[in-house]
């Protein structure tokens, strides 16, 4: 588990997923019957069976971070790590440009204001939470041979070993909540907020609004508020709410809230991606996290980042 928050944020970038099947179908058929629809959605007629389907085997979301990948984009930074009592111990604030050089990519550090033990001597990032928001925003060096595609990724949990296959579990826990992930201690199978033994100790709710004046869905599944303490162990996203395109059904804004508590390591996340249309790309514009993580052999980090995305260019 040291590298458990590291890798998870790391597969913003590198996720597949699962094609849908009958069985997801008819699992979100019986699914259906826990859901609670607004009176505008009810009026809509949404099939609301093939929706959850669909929820279960996105794409999209995954999509629009690996635009990343193809476009030049200007990034605002902020990097805070924090102690026990709140107090600022590191931070980091930049603004950066990635540019793209045929099929290079490349990051310029425009401004950087650095404060505490951010970087170590030779470099390096101190914290691991400096080193996931990296992972995702800055390329190393020059990155060449990438692409956005995302037709035909799978998962390689199972396959893989090491940190690689920390990445994968991760991944899953991130952009596939309905799947059960294989190999994480205690946790594998309490992430799976729509197998039938887990289903009951959620709220799910589908409403329609606006983003950005663009036509949502509002799907939401929060934690029943009169769960006991021996239901709480048996989940770890306390929280997921996904604005879904009427149009498109392209992910345009996500909320996550997990948390878990396992004696040995426990840990609690806040991540919230906002994304905007760019020409014919969907892209992420805001990315907030908060996490609170505590792993054997580690000291307890408590970190806070924000990125701003603007000034894209194909």
């Amino acid at each position: 588990m040291r590298f458990f928050f590291l890798a998870f944020l790391v597969g913003f970038m590198q996720v597949g997923f699962a094609q849908s099947s009958a069985a997801d179908s008819a699992d979100a058929t019986r699914l259906r019957q826990l859901i609670s629809l607004s009176e505008v959605v009810l009026d809509s007629k949404l099939d609301v069976a093939r929706f959850i389907a669909q929820v279960k085997n996105d794409t999209t979301f995954y999509k629009a971070f690996r635009n990343l990948r193809i476009l030049e984009f200007t990034s605002s930074n902020d990097i805070l790590l924090k102690d026990k009592k709140s107090r600022p111990v590191a931070r980091m604030l930049s603004k950066t440009r990635q540019h793209r050089e045929g099929s290079c990519r490349r990051t310029e550090v425009l401004q950087e204001k650095v404060q505490g033990d951010f970087y170590q001597r030779d470099g390096s990032y101190s914290y691991y939470t400096a080193a996931l928001y990296s992972s995702l925003f800055f390329a190393k060096g020059t990155v060449c041979g990438e692409d956005n595609v995302v037709a035909g990724k799978t998962f390689q949990a199972q396959q893989a070993k090491g940190l690689a296959r920390h990445k994968e579990q991760l991944k899953m826990l991130l952009f596939n909540p309905g799947k059960k992930i294989p190999g994480i201690p205690f946790v594998g199978d309490k992430v799976d907020v729509f197998d039938q033994q887990h289903r009951s100790l959620y709220d799910f709710s589908i409403d329609y609004v606006d983003y950005r004046g663009e036509p949502c869905y509002l799907f939401s599944i929060q934690a029943k508020s009169d769960l006991r303490p021996g239901q709480r162990d048996k989940m770890v996203i306390d929280k997921m709410i996904t604005w879904f395109s009427v149009r498109t059904m392209e992910v345009l804004a996500r909320h996550y809230t997990m948390s878990y508590n396992a004696g040995f390591y426990d840990f609690s996340v806040d991540i919230e991606a906002e994304l905007m249309r760019y020409k014919n790309w969907v892209v992420p514009s805001v990315l907030r996290y908060v996490g609170n993580w505590d792993v054997p052999f580690k000291e307890r980090e408590r970190g806070v980042f924000t990125a701003t995305l603007y000034d894209f260019k194909n």
